[in-house]
C-alpha cells in the first residue's frame, strides 16, 4: 500500500470531486491492473476487516460494493442513503443527502447510510469514471453521481457494516462509526476515547491501530503540593505531554502539550506543542497546533468573548482556536 498524492494528470486543476480524484491517477489502475480498487474515505472513525468485505462482493459478483451503516433517520439526510432490495444486498435507489431519507425495512426510525467504503471491480469503475468524466452535467462525486449510475445498471450492491467482525471488538466498540467532517462530531469523536470504558477502544491488542508514535518521552506529571497537582482524570495524554501542577479531565492531549501550574483544561482536544499557562482554563474547547494561552488566559468560559477575539464556534457551543493563536488574558 502506498500513499496517492494528488494527480494534474488532465490540466492544470486539482480534482474536482471523488470521482476526479480517482480519475485523475487512472495511470496508475493501468500499470497496476488489479482485479479490484478499493476505495475508503479518510474522514471516518471505525475498525474494519475489508477482506470480509471484499469476500462478499465476490460472492455476489458485483460491479461496486458499498458499505453502509443503520442510522437514526431524522439524522440520515446528511448522508449517502441505500435502499436495499428484499434479499438485502443489491441496492434499489442510492440517494445522496436526500431531505427525506428512506427507512430501513420493518426499522421506520432507520436509514442505511453509506460510509463512504467502496470495492470496485476494475474494469466497472473504469468505464463508469470514463462516462463521468465525459458528461459535464455531472459533479464528478462517487455518492452523488457514479454510485447511481452503477445503482441503475443493477451492479451496486451493499454491504451492512454491522456483519463485519473484528477480533478483540465487542459491546459498543462493535460497529463503532463516526463521521468526523465537522468540527463537532471531530469534537466528540474524541471526547468518545475518554470514558473509563470508552466507546471506541484504542486498546484493542487482537486488532491494533498502527500509527505513528513520535519519539518523546513518555508522558510526565510533576508537582503535588496543596492545589498544586499535575494530574489527569478520564483522558488520553499523549508522548511528550508534561502536566505541572495543572488538572486534566476528559481531555485528549497530543504529543507535546504542555500544562502548567494550577491551569485546568477540561472536556477539550488540544493539539500538538500547545502551552497552557499558570492559572489558564480552558473548557469545551478545541486548539490547534503550537497555540499559547498566556497566564490567567480563558477559552471556552465565555463564548461571547471567544467570538470578540475571532475565535471559531462551532455550532455545538467549542470554541476553536487556530493553529499558533497566541491568547491572552
Amino acid at each position: 500500500m502506498a500513499p496517492v498524492p494528488a494527480q494534474q494528470r488532465f490540466g492544470p486543476h486539482w480534482q474536482t470531486g471523488s470521482a476526479d480524484a480517482i480519475y485523475q491517477s487512472f495511470d496508475l489502475i493501468r500499470s497496476e491492473r488489479p482485479d479490484l480498487v478499493v476505495v475508503f474515505g479518510a474522514d471516518d472513525v471505525y475498525r474494519m476487516d475489508p477482506a470480509q468485505m471484499i469476500e462478499r462482493h465476490l460472492a455476489w459478483g458485483a460491479g461496486v460494493t458499498v458499505a453502509a451503516i443503520p442510522v437514526p433517520r431524522a439524522s440520515a439526510a446528511s448522508f449517502g442513503v441505500v435502499r436495499p432490495a428484499p434479499d438485502g444486498h443489491v441496492i434499489e435507489a442510492f440517494l445522496e443527502k436526500p431531505a427525506s431519507p428512506p427507512a430501513l425495512p420493518g426499522r421506520p426510525d432507520e436509514a442505511f447510510a453509506s460510509m463512504g467504503n467502496y470495492v470496485f471491480d476494475r474494469e466497472v469503475l473504469v468505464e463508469a469514471l470514463r462516462a463521468d468524466a465525459a458528461n459535464e452535467d455531472s459533479q464528478h462525486s462517487i455518492g452523488g453521481d457514479i454510485m447511481p449510475m452503477l445503482t441503475r445498471d443493477g451492479a451496486a450492491h451493499v454491504y451492512d457494516f454491522l456483519q463485519n467482525e473484528v477480533p478483540g471488538a465487542g459491546g459498543q466498540d462493535h460497529g463503532y462509526w463516526r463521521e468526523v467532517g465537522t468540527l463537532d462530531s471531530y469534537f466528540e469523536a474524541h471526547m468518545d476515547l475518554c470514558a473509563a470504558q470508552p466507546v471506541f477502544s484504542l486498546y484493542n491488542e487482537q486488532w491494533p491501530i498502527l500509527t505513528h508514535v513520535p519519539p518523546q518521552p513518555p508522558a510526565k506529571f510533576i508537582l503535588e503540593d496543596g492545589d498544586r497537582t499535575g494530574q489527569a482524570v478520564n483522558s488520553v495524554v499523549s508522548n511528550g505531554v508534561i502536566v505541572s501542577g495543572g488538572l486534566v479531565r476528559e481531555s485528549v492531549l497530543s504529543p507535546g502539550v504542555r500544562v502548567d501550574d494550577r491551569a485546568t483544561v477540561d472536556h477539550s482536544v488540544v493539539l500538538h506543542n500547545t502551552r497552557i499557562g499558570p492559572r489558564a482554563v480552558v473548557r469545551n474547547a478545541i486548539l490547534d497546533k503550537n497555540v499559547v494561552v498566556a497566564e490567567g488566559a480563558t477559552v471556552g468560559v465565555n463564548q461571547e468573548q471567544d467570538r470578540e477575539r475571532g475565535f471559531t464556534m462551532s455550532e455545538g457551543g467549542i470554541t476553536v482556536v487556530g493553529k499558533g493563536r497566541v491568547v491572552e488574558p
